[in-house]
């Protein structure tokens, strides 16, 4: 048993490599892309610690290169999801009684692993099977992976210090223990990033919880690398348990089971709210009221302010719009542009995406690469075909796409004289960029425009050098966006210094990278105990005048 109050290292935000030209990491990454392009992994799922292979495999595809097979995953059937379950909740006693210093060191570890051995490798993986640039695979799946780690094993040591007030005088000792949730979790991970696949089962089991753990199939290869790390950390078998199931049969057993504790999601809105329903319904069958925290989808905004610097604006719409292919829910996807601005601003547009390069991210000169799947395609596809059709929009840039090798979508701005539009209103998830051009003195109707425009309220970003005018929008955009950028585009959080989260229809703003995520993770019990009972019932003002 541990003996002592422990410090925890402190946690300081992985540093991001330039991967420039003739830099060891560039060469390192490379090497690593082009081994693991060469082999064909086979990927199981992993409950109570053992490789499950099923024998029913399904294609590990670059979505820059629909042809080429790296390997394959086992897809799991119901069994696999109820042995989960009942491996999550056998390891359950054993890893909330460890001591939280041992627990940390787990994580720890992690961190130092993938910032360190694994980089190349889960880099890489990001690469293949997420078609990121190596720029975006490192900031996701080294950087922000490593940081999510360091920083929770900090914000656990500090809620665990965080107890109540007890009077030097008193005769009694108040504490709190920070018990786990009682039953098993439930993460459900999205495509988009490695750091949120490794951080939302990670972020519950450091807190003592078990977990059931659901990455997306369009990440599997990442999310295999992320579960070698934890394993090589000393993850106990049983705290996390992956598997690669039917999503509908799975949520009707684990929403169905009395023993569900608690979700963490990141995925579309209509899931989310069909999943909350489905928790709803099945209420009074828990033996706790499940703590459900989700993000979801965004329709992030670029709000522009006849004082801003055009070129400032610019850069901010190409790497907020564009980068990853769009395909953050951060990104920057509808832009308001005052009249005064928008000749420079266009011609900016123009002239910075004609320089643009597209293809696969083995190339460092690319800046965009695929979409994630011919899904994904085809719906952009859809709407770049109605925007050209449509009298009340025109496209300025772009506009192409083709999948015959890879899912290829050109970064394209839709000019709407309609702001609403239906891309200035629903989520695209693409590198689609749609910009309503408004008079330059209609700044305040304009906020109200934007405020009013999308059910979701993830990210947004306002320009100017008016401070008034800053105040304004600030004010004024208050409950549009759970993160707000001055003079910079919405994306691009870091944790420790911008927690990440979205109100309204982008999710419960639990935001992870902050203490406020892992509150939700732990059922805290007061304990009051009196050193000097009292041994009568009677109180002073009862005696006798």
């Amino acid at each position: 048993m541990d003996k002592g109050f422990y410090k925890v290292p402190q946690a300081l935000n992985e540093p991001i490599k330039s991967y420039a030209p003739g830099t060891p990491e560039r060469e390192g990454v490379q090497a690593a892309y082009d081994k693991m392009w060469g082999e064909s992994i086979d990927i199981p799922m992993v409950i109570n610690g053992e490789k499950v292979r099923t024998g029913n495999t399904m294609r590990v595809l670059p979505p820059h290169d629909h042809q080429h097979d790296v390997g394959s995953f086992h897809y799991g059937e119901s069994k696999h999801v109820h042995e989960a379950i009942e491996a999550a909740l056998n390891a359950k006693e054993a890893w909330e009684s460890m001591s939280w210093a041992n627990r940390s060191a787990i994580f720890l570890k992690a961190a130092d692993l993938v910032a360190g051995p694994y980089r190349h490798r889960i880099n890489a993986a990001t690469m293949i099977q997420q078609s990121k640039t190596i720029f975006q695979a490192e900031i996701d799946s080294a950087c922000e992976l490593a940081d999510f780690l360091r920083f929770n094993v900090q914000y656990a040591t500090e809620i665990y210090e965080e107890q109540p007030y007890t009077h030097s005088h008193s005769t009694l000792w108040n504490r709190v223990d920070y018990r786990p949730l009682e039953g098993f979790t439930f993460a459900i991970t999205p495509f988009n990033f490695t750091a949120i696949a490794g951080n939302l089962p990670s972020s519950m089991a450091m807190m003592g919880n078990t977990v059931v753990w659901k990455p997306s199939l369009s990440q599997m290869y990442s999310a295999h690398v992320v579960m070698e790390i934890f394993e090589e950390a000393g993850m106990p078998p049983g705290v996390i348990n992956m598997i690669a199931t039917d999503p509908q049969e799975t949520a009707d057993i684990v929403f169905g089971h009395k023993d569900f504790a608690g979700l963490h999601y990141t995925g579309s809105t209509t899931v989310f709210q069909n999943i909350w329903k489905t928790i709803g319904n099945n209420i009074t069958n828990y033996r706790t009221y499940p703590r459900i925290v989700g993000e979801t989808g965004g329709k992030d905004f670029v709000m522009v302010h006849r004082s801003a610097k055009v070129q400032q604006v610019v850069t901010a719409l190409i790497r907020g719009a564009f980068e990853f292919q769009g395909q953050k829910c951060s990104a920057a996807s509808r832009a308001y542009i005052p009249s005064n601005l928008w000749d420079a601003v266009k011609a900016g547009l123009v002239k910075t995406m004609a320089e643009l390069k597209m293809g696969s991210p083995r190339d460092f000169e690319n800046f965009v690469t695929a979409v994630i799947h011919e899904g994904s395609f085809d719906k952009l596809a859809k709407y770049i075909d109605q925007a050209k059709a449509d009298a009340n929009a025109e496209i300025i840039a772009g506009g192409s796409y083709d999948k015959s090798k890879g899912y290829f979508v050109e970064p394209t701005v839709i000019v709407a004289s309609d702001p609403k539009y239906v891309t200035m209103e629903e989520e695209l998830f693409g590198p689609v960029l749609t910009i309503y051009v408004y008079p330059e003195d209609q700044y305040e109707a304009t906020l109200k425009l934007v405020d009013e425009t999308s059910p979701y309220a993830l990210t947004g970003a306002l320009f100017s050098q008016d401070r008034y005018a800053l105040e304004a929008g600030e004010r004024a955009l208050r409950n549009a966006a759970g993160n707000f950028y001055l003079n910079d585009k919405p994306t691009g959080a870091v944790v420790g210094q911008q927690p990440f989260g979205g109100a309204r229809s982008s999710g419960t703003n639990d935001k992870a990278g902050s203490k406020q995520n892992l509150y939700r993770w732990v059922s805290p019990r007061l304990i009051k105990e009196t050193l000097v009972t009292p041994e009568h019932y009677g109180y002073p003002f009862l005696a006798e005048d």
